[in-house]
């Protein structure tokens, strides 16, 4: 009897986040799994037990691989303030192609997940609420250097910046034209920047 070939979970796992991300959950079918992994449906089931199983942690991987990003982004930075606005700058700049140019998986996994879908949903929510910590502490740097005042209130900031990130990921996937888009980061990021103390 011939062996099923040996699998390696990272490529797996990179392919399912690529597949599901572009396609999302529903729209992702069995065979389109076994072309984009290069396994047959009995090896996916046996690595993955369940489709679900895979898109979570496929979405997983799109958390750790963003929360990794923010986290170099902030050692990188000489000023927290810069280092968010320059953030920002690279989502404008971003051409066709690279995977900024795709909505967030997280926020699109939350519109996508039906009320049948709750763990789906959940992780989706918490990996938001996650990333959004990561931007609050980032402001609560930006207080104890004195960029911004003591008062500032870094979780509304946080939930601002999020929601600035998310639009331009937006935008991207919608085909805004790349100056456009340039534009409004720059836009975001100078009134970032304006919050300095």
């Amino acid at each position: 009897m011939k062996r099923a070939r040996p699998y390696n979970r990272d490529t797996a796992l990179d392919a399912a986040l690529n597949l599901f991300w572009k396609k999302g959950y529903h729209a992702t079918s069995l065979k389109d799994l076994e072309a984009a992994l290069k396994m047959k449906p009995g090896s996916i089931y046996a690595a993955f037990s369940s489709k679900e199983a895979l898109f979570l942690a496929a979405l997983e991987r799109y958390y750790r691989q963003n929360l990794r990003a923010v986290r170099s982004m902030v050692e990188e930075m000489d000023s927290p303030l810069r280092g968010l606005a320059d953030h920002l700058r690279r989502f404008g700049q971003s051409r066709d192609g690279d995977t900024e140019c795709r909505a967030c998986m997280l926020t699109k996994t939350l519109l996508d997940a039906t009320s049948s879908e709750t763990a789906i949903a959940q992780q989706a929510r918490l990996y938001l609420d996650q990333l959004k910590a990561e931007f609050a502490a980032v402001f609560d740097l930006a207080k104890s250097v004195g960029e911004l005042p003591p008062d500032a209130d870094s979780d509304r900031l946080a939930r601002r910046y999020q929601s600035d990130v998310i639009a331009l990921r937006i935008e991207s996937h919608r085909g805004t034209d790349q100056v456009e888009r340039a534009v409004l980061a720059e836009d975001m990021a100078r009134e970032l920047e304006q919050l300095r103390a």
